[in-house]
């Protein structure tokens, strides 16, 4: 059985594990407010530059075409800050599930060192009921780690299909600014 000392080692290991995923939930707040802060100082820049360019221009036909050239660069920096927040995301999910994933490996090997010690120190006739016991926590195990890789690829496959849809609107929004401004100057 665990000794005080042993429950308390668990119980200090846990606090630290909290403490730093704390820490890693902040610098990921802290890394979004710095994107946050840089976007709205190049947004305004942007529509700085865009009242500029429409109180100087010259004729009707810039007019007509200046909506075309100011919104592909807001357009270009929505999907600049997407990316750019997906990848905050990703790190700080990333450092979480290390974080998860050792305290998992430690969990389950303190989980199989406390049954080996209920089975070594059990009465005898009593390895039958602990051998299930076993089989059941092998079986949640197996369970645990499969849905876990599963989770995994899936979230490998939304974030392939969020990318592939931004590129194609991406692209799009070019298409129809270069046909826009071919349509303009006729």
């Amino acid at each position: 059985m665990w000794t005080v000392e042993q429950c308390a080692k668990l119980q200090l290991a846990s606090l630290e594990a909290a403490v730093g995923l704390a820490n890693k939930a902040f610098e990921g707040f802290e890394r979004v407010m710095e994107l946050n802060l840089q976007t709205s100082k190049t947004t305004l820049e942007q529509t700085r530059e865009g009242i500029r360019k429409t109180l100087s221009a010259q004729g009707p036909q810039e007019l007509v075409e200046l909506p075309i050239h100011l919104l592909q660069p807001v357009f270009d920096n929505s999907l600049t800050y997407r990316r750019q927040l997906q990848d905050i995301i990703a790190a700080t999910q990333a450092e979480f599930a290390k974080v998860a994933e050792v305290q998992y490996a430690t969990s389950k090997g303190q989980l199989q060192d406390f049954i080996d010690s209920a089975v070594h120190n059990a009465p005898s006739g009593s390895a039958s009921p602990l051998g299930a016991w076993q089989e059941a926590i092998k079986a949640t195990t197996t369970l645990y780690e499969s849905m876990q890789l599963t989770a995994k690829q899936a979230a490998e496959v939304v974030e392939s299909h969020l990318n592939t849809a931004a590129e194609t609107a991406s692209q799009s929004v070019r298409r129809r600014a270069v046909q826009a401004s071919q349509a303009a100057v006729r």
